[in-house]
């Protein structure tokens, strides 16, 4: 189904520039020297005349205990349970749009239904540290799903264990699932909400690695995700089976240049492989986790670029957006072959 709300305007910036770069003939996307002083905060107040059927939208908030009975796992003390996915659930709300998400605000149904967007978070944290980058994909018009991983997350029973890596991607295609039955069922909050043909995947570090595996390994991969946003990621060490065919999924890459913990070279791996359309962020300032959490102006960079990156795959939005969002000289630079 189509959203009927008003588009988003492409920032002004130059022409496109072309750039080759060995068999891949990459596309250079550069913004003038203005970006870098002052960036767009898509989060900004919203007007009085704003209509609640157009992003921004308020941000509601729903946390769901969502179940996959068919795997088990064992906690301390040898006993077993059915793997827990408690999920924090933003979407687009009625209200005045704000800074805050809103515990269980009324959906703004009437606009949707809109495309979902799971993000997988890093080790031995939990999505609460990515609440400004989720809240402004759901501001933006996106129902944001980022399940708490049971063994890998900063409070697992007898303190995170990353070798449940491996069962992380799965875990994204339950959610997906579970919240597609909860927008099919009319007796649920949100019922209607979500869009089954426009789906992406997203994660940070070890979230990036259960994201990448989700949308293109091909013994794990969810063949309903459209997108997918790698934040310093990197193929899972010692799997097999990572293919990107032609018709893969739009690949949107970010990566810090001083990444101490997943180097450069883990992203530009699995980048050089993978076909087209494909987008590279690098921030050549930025470290591991600060960008995509806190630090300034990179995290308004990350934001501008995805929402401009997922607007182009899964709604309608121009390439034009999505080369003014993305290089900001000194902070920033994006390549890209789409």
């Amino acid at each position: 189904m189509t959203r009927h709300h008003r588009r988003r305007q492409p920032k002004a910036g130059p022409a496109l520039r072309l750039r080759r770069s060995g068999l891949l003939g990459l596309v250079a996307l550069s913004l003038g020297a203005g970006l870098a002083g002052g960036l767009v905060d898509r989060g900004a107040a919203a007007t009085p005349t704003r209509s609640e059927s157009q992003p921004p939208f308020a941000v509601g908030l729903r946390i769901r205990r969502l179940v996959d009975p068919t795997r088990m796992i064992r906690l301390p003390g040898g006993k077993k349970e059915p793997r827990p996915l408690v999920t924090y659930i933003r979407y687009p709300a009625l209200g005045t749009p704000s800074e805050s998400d809103r515990a269980d605000a009324p959906a703004a149904s009437s606009a949707g239904p809109f495309p979902l967007v799971v993000f997988a978070h890093g080790y031995a944290v939990t999505p609460v540290v990515y609440g400004h980058l989720l809240r402004a994909w759901a501001r933006a018009g996106y129902v944001v799903a980022a399940p708490v991983f049971p063994l890998t997350n900063a409070n697992a029973p007898g303190g995170p264990n990353e070798a449940d890596l491996i069962n992380q991607p799965t875990d994204l295609h339950v959610v997906i699932s579970q919240l597609l039955a909860a927008s099919d069922d009319p007796a649920d909050p949100l019922a209607g909400l979500i869009d089954p043909a426009r789906i992406a995947v997203a994660g940070h570090s070890d979230g990036a690695d259960t994201a990448l595996a989700a949308a293109y390994n091909r013994h794990l991969r969810d063949p309903r995700i459209r997108a997918a946003m790698i934040f310093s990621g990197a193929e899972i060490t010692g799997v097999r089976g990572y293919a990107f065919p032609p018709g893969s999924p739009a690949l949107l890459a970010a990566q810090g240049s001083r990444d101490k913990l997943n180097p450069p070279h883990f992203t530009t791996d699995y980048f050089d492989v993978a076909s087209r359309p494909k987008f590279l962020l690098s921030l050549l300032r930025a470290g591991h986790l600060p960008p995509f959490t806190y630090q300034q102006p990179e995290l308004r960079i990350v934001e501008q670029v995805t929402i401009a990156f997922l607007d182009r795959y899964l709604e309608d939005g121009s390439l034009q957006e999505l080369a003014a969002a993305g290089t900001a000289p000194g902070f920033a630079r994006l390549t890209a072959d789409p």
